[in-house]
């Protein structure tokens, strides 16, 4: 499996992006999709206070495992500098602590959740008619959060060793599971939102699932070893160093969806946090491309860095920009042309759609 990294350092910039975002960016675009299927059913069969509710909710959600999401991108570029060194225990030990802390954080974070489930709901506009819809989605989803954070901050460590493959199933995995259970316990079992918190829950726990068993089969370069697993506070710093720029970065959002669902909520009521929920939904399928081209440069940098090449990091930098921007102007593109139509396949409510 080390070839399989070293590869970061020798191909041609170009395709090795090519090679490592476009897993990436098909990944992110099935969770985009099934984000988009989740709304349309709860929209279509529900109604449009349970497309609030879920607007409400998910960046609640994600907030607390963006916390995996900090710590694996963190993590990974520790890890990528260390392969890239040939420095294995170092690698090891960071994803040691970097396991360490990802399930201590997550845990801690949703038992509290649990606790004050309706502040946490109030305070980003889960409020009159709106919070028993939110408050049946939510405190089933957070069962399933500590698997997200797992998953987030494993598929990194997976990208880290060159295997974008493999973390382009972690994301399509959930994705799928998702799609499949939607129908089967939103209109077959007659669960209504609960069944779309469920079966979100359940496709997290089979992400998680599968990122363990590719550590477990030793199929990659970073594996379970428990004496690395002991907390090293140097490590974790520098995990946080790095990582906290992704967390101040969802937590600035949250902060900004905060302010806005209580906005929408004051001057338009639960119909306005739901057309906003609209909007988001589209606008996750409209950063796909991007978000993938940034997950294939992070690896190459990172390694390249380890290993002292400057001029190949600075190259990926900027093949990375060239490409993010063209593959977002043509999103702009197809957003704006077909417009009306994206918008009606979620609901069927008239005042809603206008």
């Amino acid at each position: 499996m080390a070839q399989v990294s070293k590869e970061l350092g020798t191909e041609n910039i170009g395709k090795l992006l090519i090679k490592q975002s476009v897993p990436a960016s098909i990944g992110f675009l099935i969770m985009s999709i099934y984000s988009i299927v989740d709304t349309i059913y709860v929209g279509r069969w529900i109604g449009p206070l349970a497309i609030g509710a879920i607007t409400v909710v998910m960046p609640i959600t994600f907030l607390i495992s963006s916390i995996g999401m900090a710590i694996g991108v963190g993590g990974a570029s520790m890890i990528s500098r260390a392969l890239g060194s040939n420095d294995r225990k170092k690698a090891l030990k960071t994803f040691g602590n970097m396991v360490n802390a990802t399930l201590h954080f997550a845990v801690i974070l949703v038992v509290l959740g649990f606790i004050f489930d309706e502040e946490i709901l109030g305070l980003f506009g889960g409020k009159g008619d709106l919070l028993p819809f939110a408050k049946d989605y939510f405190l089933v989803l957070l069962y399933g959060v500590p698997f997200l954070a797992w998953a987030m901050m494993s598929n990194n460590v997976i990208r880290a060793q060159g295997r974008p493959k493999v973390a382009m199933l972690v994301m399509v995995i959930p994705a799928v599971i998702n799609i499949i259970l939607d129908p089967v316990l939103i209109i077959g079992f007659d669960m209504g939102l609960a069944g779309a918190a469920w079966a979100t829950s359940i496709s997290y726990v089979i992400s998680a699932v599968y990122t363990m068993m590719f550590f477990l089969r030793g199929n990659g370069e970073i594996r379970f070893i428990l004496k690395y697993f002991k907390i090293d506070f140097g490590i974790i710093r520098e995990i946080f160093s790095i990582g906290s720029i992704t967390l101040a970065r969802q937590g600035s959002i949250s902060v900004l969806i905060v302010v806005l669902n209580q906005t929408l909520y004051n001057f338009a009521g639960e119909m306005g946090i739901s057309v906003y929920g609209i909007v988001n939904r589209v606008m996750m399928f409209a950063v796909f491309p991007v978000i993938g081209i940034v997950q294939g440069f992070l690896p190459i940098a990172g390694y390249n860095y380890g290993a002292g090449n400057s001029r190949r990091v600075r190259k990926s930098i900027n093949t990375s920009i060239k490409y993010a921007t063209i593959l977002a102007t043509l999103t702009l593109v197809i957003i704006v042309s077909f417009s009306d139509y994206i918008v009606q396949a979620f609901t069927t409510d008239e005042v809603l759609i206008k």
